[in-house]
């Protein structure tokens, strides 16, 4: 009887785990699969984010160079207009006598000239971009203001070069000649002059840039 009851014991335990062994072996295995979506999703998510970063960068650089831009022309004019006082006194200061003496020859005269007028163009300038960065009204519209520039920024940078050209080749006769003070003063002027003139025609690049920009919008 003993015997009997334990072999049906053993019978129903038997069948008990055959019974479940086919249910766990029916169970779909989702870790590796949840385990992929997850890996995935992430993935998709970070691309997303290093997408959404892009844009944010791009935008920021955009700022930025607009900002650049716009405040570029008060420092160049600013620039310009230090450079061009130097080079005025140099050259106005530049009397030492007889044959040193600034106004007995024509290329400096023109030269100090074209200083003062590069010195007024830039002063004039840089106040009005002071004054609108500082929240004032432009005296001059938008698209006026541009093409102002543009034009201004070309016709003194010019001018300048022209000064250049003629106070260059007297310049170096005296020198090959004779090293003094007044020959030193005319090639410091001449040099500021220069400085001048690179301030003035990066300007011009900004405000053409500024111009090819609205005419194309």
């Amino acid at each position: 009887m003993a015997m009997v009851t334990t072999d049906a014991t053993t019978a129903a335990t038997t069948a008990a785990a055959a019974a479940e062994k086919p249910q766990d072996a029916e169970k779909p295995d989702y870790a590796p699969y949840n385990g992929a979506s997850t890996a995935a999703d992430g993935g998709t998510g970070a691309r997303a984010r290093r997408g959404g970063g892009g844009v944010v960068d791009s935008v920021v650089a955009r700022w930025r160079r607009e900002d650049m831009l716009d405040k570029s022309p008060l420092a160049l004019h600013a620039a310009a207009a230090v450079f061009a006082f130097v080079a005025l006194v140099l050259v106005a200061s530049n009397q030492h006598g007889d044959w040193m003496q600034f106004d007995r020859y024509q290329e400096y005269r023109y030269l100090l000239a074209i200083a003062s007028l590069a010195l007024l163009y830039s002063l004039a300038q840089a106040a009005r971009h002071a004054h609108r960065m500082r929240g004032g009204v432009d005296p001059v519209s938008s698209a006026s203001g541009r093409l102002l520039d543009f034009v201004g920024d070309q016709v003194v940078a010019y001018l300048l070069m022209s000064a250049l050209s003629a106070a260059v080749p007297i310049t170096n006769r005296m020198r090959s000649a004779v090293v003094n003070n007044f020959t030193d003063a005319t090639a410091a002027a001449i040099s500021m002059a220069f400085f001048t003139f690179v301030a003035l025609a990066l300007s011009a690049v900004v405000s053409g840039y500024k111009l090819s920009k609205q005419t194309y919008m």
